[in-house]
């Protein structure tokens, strides 16, 4: 789409305008969008053609419709606009109390799931997900605390990108979240890094062979059996992608459950009291420091941690049940990894779940090659 307009073959305008009528077909039962911002999307789709018709050609994401997760987006997506990028609305989140986080609240009522009304689409990312996976934009910005855009990710079926926490700068006190994309194609959350990095030359590609291990539940996660076997099988089509699946090792790297320490580091925001001034508190601390030295000697032997995105299916919009959803992937907001989520398959319910790849700090370009490859290796699947 970006090179169309740029090369004059299509209108920046006609991208977004064909983004906004998509969203006033589909989104008053899909929930997707809290706000609309035709008029601003407009004069912005006209500036960009402008821009091309005046010679311009730099702009490497020209004309591109995109949301923005929250009423407050944009103050992230600076990058993305100055690419070329259109924002066109505000997306879904959970409203004020709502439980885990897991919802949306659009314009029209909850965020629904594209592939089952009936069930959620994840969240804190919800609208992002859904509205990515609808087909109304083909990018849409996140921020991820716990899990918040791969989880959406996973369950709506495309692939989700958190970064290396700290690697851009975010208004969360915690230092738990990290901003992320979402997207159909690797190849667009790829765009999106470029944008967000600066790397108009992304220099050489960052290819296989990747070692890598495989983990069902990290040690402690109550994993449901067919999720586990569908990322297990995603896990294993990696092989022709150029990952090399390790034994976990004896015995195998199992980690704390990250749940107390989580908790404690959030909690330990609203209370005026010092992260490290109560028993249970220096507990939960203590094993985020046993993670991350097993971690870090995990990643100083493979370059990639395999896991199921999610231990459990898309739940209903009444609420998760007992398991957490955030079970496997909150760690890697404490210890800071970057990770991503990638389609691993269809569920007997009809939905979609995720293959979760972890890499040590820093190392998102190597998960974005897996994610290129892995989409090649679905083909047929």
């Amino acid at each position: 789409m970006a090179a169309a307009v740029r090369e004059g073959r299509l209108r920046a305008v006609d991208a977004v305008d064909g983004a906004l009528e998509r969203i006033r077909r589909v989104d008053r039962a899909l929930g997707a969008f809290a706000e609309v911002w035709e008029e601003a999307a407009r004069d912005r789709a006209r500036e960009i053609d402008a821009h091309v018709a005046a010679g311009e050609r730099r702009l490497p994401l020209a004309g591109v419709p995109i949301g923005v997760k929250g009423r407050h987006g944009l103050r992230t997506a600076g990058a993305l606009i100055d690419a070329g990028c259109v924002p066109v609305g505000a997306t879904a989140v959970p409203g004020p109390g709502t439980p885990w986080q897991t919802w949306g609240i659009g314009a029209h009522g909850r965020t629904v799931n594209p592939w089952r009304a009936d069930r959620t689409p994840g969240g804190s990312s919800a609208g992002s997900a859904a509205a990515v996976a609808a087909g109304l934009v083909p990018l849409a910005t996140g921020s991820d605390g716990a899990g918040s855009v791969r989880i959406p990710a996973a369950w709506c079926g495309i692939v989700g990108l958190k970064a290396t926490n700290g690697r851009f700068p975010s208004v969360d006190r915690t230092g738990l979240a990290a901003p992320g994309a979402l997207a159909r194609h690797a190849a667009d959350v790829e765009a999106y890094w470029r944008a967000m990095t600066g790397a108009a030359d992304p220099g050489p590609p960052v290819s296989g062979p990747f070692s890598a291990v495989f983990s069902p539940d990290l040690g402690f996660a109550d994993t449901e059996p067919e999720s586990s076997a569908l990322a297990r099988a995603a896990a294993a089509r990696l092989a022709a992608a150029g990952v090399r699946l390790e034994p976990l090792g004896t015995p195998p790297m199992r980690l704390e459950d990250p749940a107390p320490a989580w908790l404690a580091l959030r909690r330990s925001t609203r209370s005026t009291r010092s992260a490290g001034s109560t028993r249970s508190t220096q507990d939960a601390l203590r094993a985020r420091s046993v993670n991350d030295r097993r971690l870090a000697g995990l990643f100083a032997r493979a370059d990639l941690l395999l896991t199921p995105t999610t231990p459990n299916a898309p739940h209903g919009h009444e609420g998760p049940g007992d398991r957490y959803s955030t079970a496997l992937t909150w760690a890697f907001n404490l210890s800071g990894h970057p990770a991503i989520s990638i389609p691993a398959g269809i569920g007997s319910d009809g939905c979609p779940r995720g293959l979760q790849v972890v890499a040590a700090h820093g190392r998102e370009a190597a998960l974005l090659a897996v994610a290129a490859a892995a989409e090649d290796s679905r083909q047929g699947h």
